[in-house]
């Protein structure tokens, strides 16, 4: 009998058995053709000598993976860490560092992408010359449909320097130079620059967001002008059709230099008539707007634009130039309504403003939920409302039920599926049905039963990961998303520090035992929001260890929070937090996500809450504080956040805590910029929404001790989430703004012949 093997000789023997040696020739044969196929998504039509040469290379490939493995056996990764000693620390994600087997690169399609250079008028048109030229490399994602064999793709782009260089001209200085240059091309695709109001005027971030514009709309002309699947050859000349069989969606203002490029390729490129290519620009693209704060709207410096896109410069002037006209006509005089419509903003620094340049490009715009497009309409952008109301819509944002349900909580989806069916996953509206259910003890046993199983799921995790011991038969309550002041992260906090108070003054009262969870990540160059992780981390630090307190109260911050992490968290929580300033949050969608999972909202009348308080009814969420008109008055009226410290005493006493370092003892000062700023100048108006709101967490309270009637609530809101799936949403967009109509039709397996 052989002897036990060491874990050593086990470790060596991981992954590499059952791996054949070489075969026949027709073993070979068979992995040639599969992996022609499959790897290379190729068949012998339309494959290149290229491809029959990767198609050799993986075959052989797969005879050397044995002893490739044993090697990466040598290696190890550590843990990143993302909180150090409470605070925010920045890692790089290489995502890419083992490569990505869902995605094929695409090098034949590879384009060229122009910077910087200078315009010349010629007889012959205009010309964009001496430019920089950066490739772009195409990299396929498949995107499946769910049970419809429709697969989409995703394309995604890699900079790539050009290699037009000749080694032998060079000596060794020049040559490193030229790795130099090399590598600032390829920069461009290494790390995505962060997109917030503290890195504006970067010229990276603007370069990064012309790349990925450039070489998509290329790759969108030469797909219409082919003739065919797979076929190069340009056949189409005549871009009539376009909007036809083309809809660039501008998902916020990142993506608004596709109007000026795409002007520049149908009136440089293809020698459209200037009017015509402005037509079909503007009947191809629109635009969806995210945010109503001014300081996310992206306003580019004109001397960035001038060295780095000198032709769109001229392009977006001129486009400028006949919206003005247009507006002076219509009103005459009107020389202020001028300056707030123009794409061009006049002062010290005159910069381009990227949502003017949107709405004026664009057939349509719309909102994320309905409170948002009514101050988009008649704030935002109320110039423009005036001048074309038709362009406005909404679109409320949705969230597939498929991954927020179905894949995240497989036992509520279960439960649901025992009672209405298992239709609702593709038409989320059927949910209505469980409304049948609502006061079934069967229905509400399980419904309570699947949610205590998440938690307890949940809890143990937290114990692993994060070496906190929590109450699984507390409340869960969550708030997870960006750290930002206007989503209000300190309200949350103040009534963490409000509840520990009233524990410590009477430990022997009885509490509802709270898990309090925060989750998000603050923008690398935002110190508010920063500061704001760090105070969340020291409450935690001093109530979590407070005997008086023990399993009654903690607070935990869920670092690096991301899609993996909401898929377990979600299901867990009974209470989600979404409490932004009323008329500040576009829409949201983990409020959507919490809901179809079976968490009670605590929120304010902002974003998507206000329609998930219609189709539930207000009375089945905890609705508190301003209102949106509400918020304007106290604007008018002006906001002082002393006269709420001086009257309310628990207020007082937290936020003279923060201010005295009572939750950071070895640097007492450490937070006096938070309460400078919630004192002095907070614009999101936390004190004022802080009685109602720790008024509403008491009503949480009292619900939450009636386990039935609180499950009833849940399964309501269950029922009534139905409108929030993306599958609506999606259909709006192409029903209203691309032109088309969705189709059931399920196209046939690739082993069956096509219609």
């Amino acid at each position: 009998m052989a002897a036990p093997l060491s874990d050593g000789e086990r470790r060596k023997q991981i992954s590499v058995r059952g791996i054949a040696g070489l075969g026949d020739v027709a073993e070979v044969r068979k992995s040639f053709n599969r992996h022609l196929h499959f790897t290379l998504v190729k068949d012998r039509n339309v494959a290149t000598p290229r491809d029959y040469y990767f198609a050799l290379a993986h075959t052989v490939r797969d005879h050397l993976v044995g002893r490739w493995i044993r090697t990466q056996q040598h290696y190890y990764e550590r843990d990143p860490k993302k909180i150090v000693d409470g605070w925010q620390v920045e890692e790089a994600d290489d995502w890419l560092r083992y490569g990505n087997p869902w995605e094929k690169a695409r090098p034949e399609y590879m384009l060229p992408v122009h910077f910087y250079g200078r315009v010349e008028h010629t007889p012959e048109g205009v010309k964009w010359v001496d430019t920089q030229v950066v490739l772009a490399m195409p990299y396929d994602t498949p995107v499946p449909g769910y049970k419809n064999n429709t697969v989409n793709t995703m394309r995604l782009w890699s900079a790539k320097a050009p290699n037009d260089f000749n080694l032998q001209e060079f000596n060794v200085g020049d040559y490193i130079e030229a790795v130099l240059d090399r590598n600032l091309a390829e920069n461009i695709s290494r790390v995505l620059y962060p997109n917030d109001n503290f890195f504006e005027g970067k010229e990276l971030r603007l370069k990064q967001e012309y790349f990925v514009v450039a070489a998509t709309l290329q790759d969108i002309i030469r797909r219409f002008k082919s003739s065919k699947f797979g076929c190069r050859d340009p056949v189409r000349t005549c871009f009539e059709t376009f909007p036809d069989k083309v809809a660039i969606q501008l998902n916020d203002t990142h993506p608004a230099l596709s109007i000026p490029e795409l002007m520049r390729i149908l009136v440089d490129v293809e020698k459209v008539d200037w009017d015509k290519a402005w037509e079909i620009t503007k009947r191809t693209c629109a635009y969806t707007n995210h945010t109503v704060l001014p300081e996310a709207l992206e306003r580019w410096p004109v001397s960035m634009f001038e060295k780095l896109l000198p032709r769109h410069l001229e392009i977006i002037y001129a486009l400028n130039q006949m919206h003005l006209d247009r507006v002076a006509a219509l009103y005459p005089g009107d020389v202020d309504r001028l300056r707030r419509m123009s794409v061009i903003e006049e002062g010290d620094c005159k910069r381009i403003n990227m949502a003017h340049l949107c709405v004026i490009g664009s057939h349509a715009v719309n909102g994320v939920a309905r409170i948002h497009s009514d101050i988009v309409k008649n704030s935002v952008f109320k110039d423009f409302y005036e001048l074309e109301p038709e362009k406005f819509q909404n679109k409320t944002n949705g969230i597939t039920p498929r991954r927020w349900l179905l894949l995240c909580n497989p036992g509520l989806a279960d439960v649901i599926a025992e009672k209405i069916g298992e239709d609702f996953i593709t038409d989320l509206s059927q949910l209505k049905k469980l409304l049948d259910f609502i006061n079934n003890e069967t229905f509400i046993r399980d419904v309570a039963k699947v949610k205590q199983e998440n938690k307890l799921k949940f809890a143990a995790y937290l114990e692993e990961q994060y070496k906190v011991k929590i109450n699984p038969s507390s409340m869960f309550d969550v708030q997870v998303k960006r750290i930002h002041e206007y989503k209000r992260q300190l309200l949350n906090c103040l009534h963490a520090i409000t509840l520990y108070n009233r524990i410590r003054s009477d430990p022997s009262k009885s509490f509802v035992p709270r898990t309090i969870m925060i989750g998000g990540k603050a923008a690398p160059g935002y110190h508010m929001a920063k500061m704001i992780i760090k105070l969340i981390t020291s409450i935690g630090e001093v109530i979590n260890n407070d005997p008086y307190v023990g399993d009654r109260l903690k607070v935990i911050f869920l670092e690096n929070y991301r899609v993996s992490l909401a898929e377990k968290v979600i299901p867990a929580a009974d209470l989600s937090q979404q409490i932004s300033t009323a008329g500040t949050e576009a829409s949201g969608t983990g409020n959507m996500k919490f809901m179809v999972n079976g968490a009670l909202t605590i929120g304010t009348m902002d974003g998507a809450n206000v329609e998930m308080a219609e189709e539930a009814g207000e009375e089945n969420l905890f609705i508190f504080g301003m209102r949106v008109e509400d918020v304007e008055a106290l604007d008018r009226q002006g906001y002082n956040a002393r006269e709420y410290y001086e009257r309310l005493p628990e207020l007082r006493q937290a936020i003279d805590q923060i201010s005295s370092g009572f939750f950071s003892p070895r640097d007492p000062g450490c937070f006096r910029d938070v309460v400078n700023m919630l004192m002095n100048h907070d614009r999101f108006k936390v004190f004022a929404d802080y009685e109602a709101y720790i008024k509403c967490q008491g009503q949480v309270d009292q619900l939450f001790m009636d386990p039935r009637e609180w499950t009833k609530k849940v399964i309501r809101n269950i029922a009534c989430s139905g409108k929030f799936s993306s599958d609506r949403t999606i259909t709006e967009y192409a029903r209203e703004i691309w032109g088309v109509e969705p189709s059931a039709t399920k196209i046939p397996p690739p082993n069956l012949p096509r219609d």
